[in-house]
């Protein structure tokens, strides 16, 4: 049922200049596999479902009876390219990168590695990457599963050829899954791969050293070691550059997108996958981001896993730079204690609010749905929605928080707590906040920038720095900054702080409390509240909604000045019933920072459904640019949603959102409440909140409960 709304606000505007965005910066996804006699079923039910941009798998060069004659495949391929068309959609094609399945292996003469064994990935020790049915789900009993090292030339000919081929046939984008170093399957974690003759060589061609016997693996202090880290980073890199060389080469329309799974910690050096450096040479990047431990579900997530995520969506924004970024992410596999419809769109509301793209599928595979019915009624509301989403953002008035990528690499458990404790302090202090990348420092204007254990810094680096801090941005530095150079290197002294001196304000921990503290002593405070005590002239917002148009970007955002205090908004119809089971503040916080300003639909004035009520709806300087939320972060529970359980335990929560008009409205009407009645009203909910949580009956005050209840009653405008 479509009867709670959300009308959120978020703090950011229109980029101006950039390029015209493309196909890839609005589809909803849905996976399939590609036969040619399924290409008029693929099309239709992606028609039915609202999805757009179309994957079909139908790997050539990673299954090997198709990596040697592509022709069948090829034309599956441009059938689907032709019937998307036709429907006004677009559809890319899954191939494999390093990858290689020879199907029921067991009972063949010929396989790829018994056809060419020196062109696999190996173990130092000389143990070849060849895997059996088990080692993988997606592994067949009796298929033979091998990986293929980067530098083999005769390989890489008749990839890249396989790719034009591909590219020829019309088909939207190519889809690279796993452009890997075998690392990532059970006794392969720590192993560094690889070691193979062709491998081996071009590192010696390179740095001058054997990979063999001039490294101590695993061990970051060895600066040949780190070169062999930074070697296997950039032959992956160079791998994916030249995929889209080819690509371009043959139809430069279609698409580059690499499959990720590796996202900002310790499995990108591993892997050798960094997405920070991918988005630079690909045209987007679907990330299958899945930070922490266990089954990786939407369902399934802890709190803090789902603040681990964030602060994965929130980088590889700012990694892309107006590139598109896709999420393969996983809702329910079955989990008991929540449905599907509740975990898909808990997935949902966290990727689109972070300005990604989401993409359906079913358990762990690509293709299918949990739940088809809920992707439909998502995936069309996304689509009337579309431009207040993915239209370009920038952001207002944040803090900065510094990624290195450097430091991340051999340093990468210091680095990555300093780094994502910060991100996940300001999500919770609810301040707007930007991460700042190399490539974006020397555009960077906010008013205080956080270095977290950034350890590793170029001269070019610490140059932009000394020209921020010159032009009066506030420079806040913890742990070892500045202490290595780009290589890894210890310097001393430390080249960062001599050229900075006492403009760097230092802290030794990015401990708890220490975002707070910063910001106070940089004197910082959102533009909204900065702006706010400004203003001369307090005017009440009125949202006014355009009667000629329905465009996500047509209503009227009019102050009226000294307007009355019950005088009532036009409804709006924003958002659907997002359930936010176990991460209410995590996507609240991704709500409030991300959900762009500029695009909100207002519906004709009347009154709105129930369950939960007006926000103050804000305060206006005059242009209507600033906005101010009243109430601070508070939760309402929906009874009947989950089942109760004990204390610190999931329950589905509806949230409201600070720092914005994040206007909720609800079947009651739209009020308004004095600041002091919502700071009572905010206890006494927390107070309801643990009680039940704790399976107690009734919350403190019952009878302003009975009393809210009664208010909550549709009125007489309510349909």
């Amino acid at each position: 049922m479509l009867h709670r709304t959300v009308l959120i606000v978020a703090l950011s505007l229109p980029l101006v200049g950039q390029a015209p965005q493309d196909w890839t910066h609005y589809v909803r996804i849905g996976g399939n596999s590609l036969e040619l006699n399924r290409v008029d079923r693929i099309i239709a039910d992606a028609e039915a479902s609202h999805v757009f941009g179309i994957e079909t798998d139908n790997d050539i060069p990673g299954r090997y009876e198709s990596f040697l004659d592509p022709t069948a495949k090829l034309k599956a391929i441009h059938a689907v390219a032709e019937k998307a068309h036709a429907a006004h959609n677009y559809a890319f094609v899954y191939i494999a990168g390093l990858e290689c399945i020879t199907d029921h292996a067991d009972a063949r003469p010929h396989t790829f590695a018994k056809d060419h064994p020196g062109w696999l990935q190996r173990k130092i020790t000389g143990e070849p990457a060849i895997f059996t049915g088990g080692t993988a789900f997606w592994i067949v009993k009796g298929d033979e599963d091998v990986w293929v090292s980067p530098y083999v030339p005769e390989w890489r000919k008749i990839y890249m050829e396989r790719v034009r081929q591909i590219a020829a046939t019309g088909i939207d984008g190519i889809y690279v899954d796993i452009p890997y170093w075998m690392t990532h399957f059970k006794g392969w974690e720590d192993s560094w791969t690889s070691f193979d003759d062709y491998t081996v060589a071009a590192f010696r061609a390179k740095t001058g050293l054997n990979a063999k016997t001039d490294l101590r693996l695993g061990d970051f202090r060895d600066a040949n070691f780190r070169r062999w880290v930074d070697f296997r980073i950039e032959t992956i890199t160079d791998f994916m550059k030249e995929i889209d060389t080819n690509i371009k080469a043959v139809n430069p329309q279609c698409k580059t997108i690499a499959e990720i799974y590796p996202g900002i910690e310790d499995n990108v050096v591993r892997f050798g996958s960094d997405v920070y450096r991918l988005y630079g040479v690909v045209d987007t990047i679907a990330h299958e981001y899945a930070p922490g431990k266990g089954d990786h579900m939407a369902a399934s997530r802890s709190p803090q896993e789902w603040f681990d995520y964030l602060t994965g969506l929130a980088s590889f924004r700012a990694f892309a730079q107006g590139k598109a970024s896709w999420m393969l992410n996983y809702s329910w596999d079955g989990v008991k204690s929540v449905g599907p419809r509740e975990a898909m769109k808990n997935l949902f509301l966290a990727q689109i609010t972070a300005n990604t793209n989401p993409w359906d599928a079913r358990g762990h595979v690509m293709s299918e749905s949990n739940d088809i019915a809920t992707r439909t009624q998502v995936f069309k509301w996304i689509q009337e929605h579309e431009k207040t989403f993915y239209l370009p953002r920038t952001p207002i008035h944040p803090a900065g928080v510094y990624f290195s990528p450097r430091t991340r690499d051999y340093f990468t458990k210091a680095f990555m707590e300093s780094y994502k404790g910060t991100l996940i302090q300001l999500m919770q202090s609810h301040v707007e906040f930007q991460v700042v990348t190399p490539r974006t420092l020397a555009e960077f204007k906010g008013r205080v920038l956080i270095l977290p254990d950034v350890r590793c810094l170029t001269a070019g680096e610490i140059a932009a720095l000394k020209s921020y801090a010159d032009s009066g941005g506030f420079l806040a530095a913890t742990g070892e900054t500045g202490d290595y150079d780009d290589s890894g290197a210890p310097q001393s002294p430390n080249r960062f702080r001599g050229a900075l001196g006492a403009r760097v304000h230092y802290h030794g921990d990015a401990g708890a409390g220490f975002v707070g503290e910063l910001l106070r002593a940089a004197k910082f405070e959102p533009a909204i509240k900065s702006k706010l005590r400004r203003s001369s002239t307090r005017s009440r917002l009125r949202l006014t909604a355009s009667s000629t148009s329905s465009s996500p970007t047509s209503t009227d955002w009019s102050p009226t000045a000294n307007s009355p205090k019950h005088r009532k908004p036009a409804c709006a119809s924003v958002f659907p019933p997002m359930g936010l089971a176990k991460s209410t503040r995590l996507a609240s916080s991704a709500a409030r920072r991300k959900s762009p300003r500029h695009g909100i639909t207002a519906a004709s004035p009347a009154r709105c459904p129930r369950s939960t009520k007006a926000w103050w709806c804000g305060w206006s300087d005059g242009d209507a640019s600033v906005l101010q939320s009243l109430d601070a972060h508070t939760m309402r529970y929906r009874p009947g949603s989950a089942p109760r359980r004990g204390a610190g335990s999931p329950a589905v929560f509806h949230a409201r959102t600070s720092h914005v008009c994040a206007v909720s409205v609800g079947p009651g009407g739209f009020g308004y409440r004095r600041k002091s009645r919502v700071a009572t009203e905010r206890s006494r909910r927390a107070q309801f909140m643990g009680r039940r949580a704790a399976g107690l009956s009734r919350p403190p005050d019952h009878r302003l409960h009975r009393r809210r209840r009664a208010r909550d009653q549709p009125g007489p405008l309510d349909a």
